[in-house]
């Protein structure tokens, strides 16, 4: 009888490369049997449309802040690395906010709100549609980076640099993917910060223009959409909660005591007004998505993978 070969270094076993992250992450191990039962084969599937497409594939990943989809990237490049041999380059939305003082113009020139990162509106789409665009014809490349931590920019100089071509451009983010709201749908405020902050609706109908302009001349990019698909809302604000406490963690393990007043990390009350921006969006996302999306996880309210739907490509 026939043995299977033996596996190199490079060509570790899935389970191996996902314990990894998961003790790297702290995640549980029911992230485990999820990751094995579900991420593998997305991996093989995302494998197969390169090959399918001979050339490389541009994979968009949506998901609601605090659903894992940072760390499914992660886990993806991965698998398709050292299980596919498929070089890969993994994105976020996130890595191409507009600097803060950019930001600050913005609140000053069209609305207070935009203050505040996370919208459309408050990205460089034109620097992530060249980014991509580079990526996917196999020009080097700088990948742009923003620090969350000091809510700004990292400086050019440190941005990472590609120059081998990639097979697979993974591209992350809580509303990559998503279409506008109509006019109607934007009539009325959602939650409280729309009511006291938006009254004459300028904010929202400016994100809204912004997402129906060059973020839809972004997303065209995509050569297919996974979708991690939260219950609703109202668990938005534990998962982020959650994030922005690892977050401190992380950073009181590897900060200094003089850099750490000036990381400007967000308390209960400071998150629930910053996810008042992403409601709007979210629930339309949540509502609109799964019936778009080429392949979507469905979590329950503890973060497992009750269901995944693939649709043919």
């Amino acid at each position: 009888m026939a043995t299977e070969p033996e596996k190199t270094s490079s060509q570790q076993s899935a389970e191996d490369l996902l314990t990894l992250i998961m003790i790297e992450e702290n995640l549980p191990d029911t992230w485990l049997q999820d990751a094995v039962t579900w991420f593998v084969p997305l991996a093989q599937h995302i494998a197969n449309l390169h090959h399918k497409t001979a050339t490389s594939v541009c994979i968009g990943i949506n998901g609601a802040q605090g659903t894992g989809k940072t760390t499914l990237a992660r886990t993806l490049k991965m698998l398709l690395e050292q299980c596919h041999g498929l070089t890969t380059a993994a994105l976020s939305l996130d890595d191409f906010y507009l600097s803060r003082r950019a930001r600050q113009d913005l609140a000053m020139s069209v609305h207070p709100l935009l203050v505040t990162r996370g919208v459309p509106g408050t990205h460089d789409t034109k620097l992530a549609l060249d980014t991509i665009t580079r990526l996917k014809h196999g020009q080097p490349v700088q990948l742009p980076a923003f620090d969350k931590a000091v809510d700004d920019v990292v400086a050019a100089e440190n941005w990472q640099r590609l120059t081998e071509p990639v097979a697979v451009v993974l591209f992350e983010g809580w509303c990559i993917g998503l279409g506008p709201q109509s006019d109607e749908q934007l009539a009325e405020p959602v939650n409280s910060l729309e009511v006291a902050e938006d009254q004459g609706g300028l904010w929202r109908h400016y994100v809204n223009a912004a997402l129906a302009a060059d973020y839809q001349i972004l997303f065209r990019q995509l050569d297919m959409l996974v979708m991690v698909k939260a219950p609703d809302f109202d668990c938005v604000f534990a998962w982020r909660l959650h994030q922005e406490q690892e977050l401190a963690r992380r950073l009181a393990d590897s900060t200094s005591a003089s850099v750490a007043p000036k990381l400007r990390l967000m308390n209960a009350e400071q998150i629930s007004r910053f996810i008042a921006h992403y409601q709007r969006l979210t629930a339309h996302s949540l509502s609109t998505l799964p019936s778009k999306a080429d392949v979507v996880f469905s979590l329950d309210t503890n973060h497992r993978i009750t269901a995944g739907l693939y649709r043919e490509h």
